[in-house]
């Protein structure tokens, strides 16, 4: 574990500083938060936002002590793994949390009900009941959309427009509505699964109010006017369709001439737009209430919002890898069936590709509340403008290490104050990171800025 590698990144899901004990309750929060959501790292000794690094006076004892805090006010019992970093003369401690296989973890003083936190970008938040269930399926490798409805029998899933999204691809049988996981065996009865009334339920909104779609067209760049607006209440593979067709008339489209021949362009790729619809469908929490899927379009983005954090275990950095792990099993299942989606996980890399081979910003993904955002932007991107000498210093960090500012001016041959001036600018366009005990610290070092989580 490298604390400079650590250093260089923001605090978000994966990643917390503390500059010491005094807020015991608040380290307790922040791992429990870890072990129920993605896993992460905790440093005690380093300020947070500043980066600035106090260390420890005496790290074994606050080992000692951070182990019989987790021990005593988490349950169930949690195993960290607690490293000490050496700093110059000091050292840090690192406490690495890996995502738990008995989620959920609470902290004990405030019960299984009021105590279970997660991570929520760079917050914790305490979990609600909801999220509490979410947590406990995950631990059975179960989803909230393959549960039975014990109440319901086959009567309550409209089988003829199941069919009819079946209709291009083959005829639909009843008896593979099991199979798919529309219906299930329970109690030696065959009733619908949460998926099969989200997908084809006669009273679909009756059961789940917000299986819907809210969109709408709003002018310029904020939600203060409203220009169109269209609830998309279909079923969900006709819903995918309806939200298409609503975007395509919200958005712009060029006329673009190759030679002899003219072709439309619209502002976002298809690709793009589709993979956004569909990823929001199938990953969508829908045991929240009060939170429909949303479609927001500007005159400089396209925002596809859906209910629910990104499962439990992955971060923002994971699906940019492809990393996929589905939170509704049978919408997916059915989805993949009829064609929206080709290879799990493959989406995201399709969607920026799309981007990039258009010109445009590769798609934002975000974690806000317990909602997950894709925006896809309009404009084309344009990388921070730098000059010479700023490429210059961008190019000395590519080798990995870090420089102070005397360094820099003697490599670039700039006096150091002017060079001091140069970083700082650097490190407001976050290209740059600083890393020292304080401002005044003469062996302060910068380096290219990594990614958080």
């Amino acid at each position: 574990m490298s604390l400079i590698d650590l250093l260089r990144q923001p605090e978000g899901k994966t990643l917390e500083f503390k500059r010491d004990l005094t807020s015991p309750d608040g380290i307790l929060r922040s791992l429990i938060a870890f072990a129920n959501t993605a896993g992460g790292t905790l440093l005690i000794g380093i300020e947070d936002r500043i980066r600035r690094v106090v260390g420890v006076r005496d790290p074994l004892d606050m080992e000692e002590r951070i182990s019989n805090l987790i021990s005593d006010n988490i349950r169930p019992s949690l195993v960290p793994d607690i490293e000490i970093l050496p700093w110059r003369k000091s050292q840090v401690l690192a406490i690495r949390i890996h995502p738990s296989s008995v989620r959920p973890h609470y902290l004990s003083k405030q019960g299984p009900e009021k105590g279970v936190f997660i991570r929520v970008g760079s917050t914790n938040r305490r979990a609600d009941t909801a999220l509490i269930a979410e947590l406990k399926r995950y631990t059975f490798l179960r989803t909230f959309d393959e549960e039975p409805l014990p109440d319901l029998d086959s009567e309550a899933i409209d089988f003829r427009a199941a069919s009819e999204s079946f209709n291009s691809i083959r005829t639909l049988k009843k008896a593979e509505l099991e199979s798919l996981g529309i219906m299930i065996r329970h109690q030696g009865h065959l009733v619908p699964t949460v998926g099969g009334i989200i997908l084809f339920g006669k009273e679909r909104t009756r059961y789940f109010p917000d299986a819907w779609i809210q969109a709408g067209r709003f002018h310029g760049t904020d939600r203060g006017r409203i220009l169109d607006s269209a609830q998309i209440t279909e079923h969900l593979p006709k819903a995918v369709e309806e939200s298409i067709l609503f975007i395509q008339r919200s958005i712009t489209r060029e006329l673009v001439i190759d030679g002899a021949r003219r072709t439309e362009r619209w502002a976002y790729p298809l690709t793009a737009i589709r993979e956004a619809v569909v990823n929001a469908i199938v990953h969508a929490d829908y045991s929240q209430s009060g939170a429909p899927i949303r479609i927001a379009v500007f005159n400089n983005r396209l925002e596809v919002e859906n209910p629910g954090l990104l499962p439990f275990g992955l971060t923002i950095d994971d699906i940019h890898r492809g990393v996929s792990r589905l939170r509704n099993r049978v919408v997916g299942r059915v989805f993949r069936e009829l064609g929206f989606i080709e290879q799990w996980g493959s989406g995201i890399q399709r969607m920026v590709r799309s981007c990039e081979e258009s010109g445009l910003a590769p798609p934002l993904y975000e974690e806000i509340g317990t909602h997950f955002r894709v925006t896809l932007f309009a404009a084309r991107h344009h990388e921070p403008e730098l000059d010479l000498l700023d490429q210059a210093v961008v190019d000395l960090l590519a080798e990995g290490k870090g420089f102070t500012t005397r360094q820099f001016a003697e490599r670039l041959g700039r006096s150091s104050r002017a060079m001091r001036s140069r970083l700082l600018k650097l490190v407001e366009k976050g290209l740059v990171v600083e890393v020292g005990s304080g401002p005044n610290d003469p062996k302060r070092k910068y380096y290219l800025a990594g990614n958080g989580s």
